[in-house]
C-alpha cells in the first residue's frame, strides 16, 4: 500500500478529460474571464485515452480502486463512452462514475451505461430559473438538466448524486425546494460548501452558506437525522429524513474540513497529477509517457510524488490566507482544469 506522509493511502483517482464546458458557472468558470476567444488546451495536448488507461493500470497496482471522470465537461470530450469501457474492463476498480451538468445527458446516457458506466453525479444548483440562468452563465432552464436526470433514469443510473453549490445571497433560499423535488424520486441531493478553488471565483468566505446553516434550513421543514459514513474517505455527511424516504449530503469543506483522510489523486487533461483540489502546481507526467514506453520510471514517479504528499489546505486556510493578506494571492490551480 501506496501511502503519503501523513499516512493516508491512495484509493481514488479523479480524470479530467477536457478543460472546455459548454457553461460558464460563476464559482467555477465565470464568463467575464472565459469568453468565446479564451484558449482552452488544445486538442494535441490532451492526454489520449489509451495513456490515462495506462495511468490507471498502474495505479491500481498502488492501490486506487475508485474512478470518477470529470472536466471541465466531460461529455464534450469526443467518444468519452470508449474510455468508459477501457476503464470499466480494468480489474480491480470497484466504481466508476462521471460527473456532468446534464446538459448532453439525453444523448449520452445509455451510451455511457452501455460502456459500464455505475454511476452518474449531476450539477444543479437550484430549480429556479432566473438564478440557474445567472450562476450558470447560460440561457438554460432547470428542466433541460431534468431532462438529463431522465435520460438517465431510463438508461438505469439509480441512485443519481445531485449535486449544489450554495451561495449565500444567491441561491441559499432555493435550497428547500430543490430537496423537496428530489426527497421522493429516489437520488442524493449533495449540498456544498462555496470553495476557494482556483483563483477566478472571486471567493469571499462571506458567501459561504455553511453547513450547520444547511442543515438547519432543510432540518427545519423537513427533519434530519445523521447517518454513518459508507466509508473512511467519503467526503459529504449524510442525513436522512426522519420519515426514511430519501437521504442527502453536505460537503463541508470550509468549515468542517476532510483532509485527514483523503485518498484523492487528480490528473489533469494535459498530463499532470494535482494531490490537492487546492493545490499551487502538478506533477507533470505526459512527457514520461510519450518519450518512454517502459513504466518504471513513471511508477517511481507515482511512488515519490504520493508518498512526499502532506497536502491539508482545508484544515490550514484561515492560517493561509491570513498570511497572504497585502501579498499576492497564493496561485490555485482552477476547477475547471481537474473537476470538483
Amino acid at each position: 500500500m501506496l501511502l503519503d506522509r501523513l499516512n493516508r493511502p491512495i484509493e481514488d483517482l479523479r480524470i479530467s478529460v477536457t478543460d472546455r464546458c459548454n457553461f460558464r458557472c460563476t464559482y467555477c468558470m465565470p464568463h467575464e474571464k472565459f469568453g468565446h476567444k479564451y484558449k482552452f488546451t488544445p486538442k494535441e495536448n490532451l492526454l489520449s485515452f489509451e495513456e490515462i488507461e495506462r495511468i490507471t493500470k498502474i495505479l491500481i497496482k498502488y492501490g486506487v480502486r475508485k474512478i470518477r471522470i470529470t472536466g471541465g465537461e466531460p461529455l464534450l470530450r469526443n467518444n468519452i463512452e470508449t474510455l468508459v469501457g477501457k476503464i470499466s474492463r480494468l480489474e480491480n476498480i470497484n466504481d466508476i462514475s462521471l460527473t456532468t451538468n446534464g446538459f448532453l445527458l439525453p444523448k449520452m446516457a445509455q451510451k455511457l451505461r452501455d460502456n459500464g458506466l455505475q454511476r452518474l453525479t449531476i450539477s444543479l444548483d437550484t430549480l429556479d430559473t432566473d438564478v440557474l440562468k445567472s450562476m450558470s452563465g447560460r440561457d438554460i432552464t432547470a428542466q433541460s438538466i431534468l431532462s438529463g436526470i431522465s435520460a438517465a433514469e431510463q438508461a438505469g443510473f439509480s441512485p443519481i448524486k445531485i449535486n449544489t453549490v450554495v451561495q449565500r445571497n444567491v441561491n441559499d433560499h432555493t435550497i428547500v425546494d430543490l430537496a423537496k423535488y428530489f426527497k421522493d424520486r429516489g437520488h442524493i441531493v449533495r449540498f456544498i460548501e462555496y470553495m476557494d478553488v482556483g483563483n477566478l471565483n472571486n471567493w469571499k468566505k462571506s458567501k459561504v452558506f455553511t453547513a450547520d446553516e444547511i442543515f438547519n434550513t432543510i432540518n427545519a421543514v423537513m427533519p434530519l437525522k445523521k447517518l454513518t459514513p459508507n466509508y473512511k474517505s467519503e467526503v459529504a455527511l449524510r442525513y436522512q429524513y426522519t420519515d426514511e424516504s430519501a437521504e442527502i449530503g453536505i460537503i463541508a469543506s470550509v468549515t468542517k474540513p476532510f483532509c485527514g483522510n483523503c485518498s484523492r489523486l487528480r490528473l489533469s487533461p494535459e498530463g499532470k497529477f494535482f494531490t490537492c483540489l487546492f493545490a499551487s502546481s502538478g506533477t507533470d507526467i505526459k512527457s514520461i509517457l510519450r518519450n518512454e514506453p517502459e513504466d518504471a520510471n513513471l511508477e517511481n514517479t507515482i511512488k515519490d510524488m504520493w508518498s512526499n504528499r502532506s497536502d491539508r489546505y482545508s484544515e490550514i486556510r484561515n492560517e493561509i490566507r491570513n498570511k497572504a493578506l497585502n501579498k499576492s494571492p497564493r496561485k490555485k490551480i482552477e476547477m475547471y482544469q481537474i473537476g470538483g
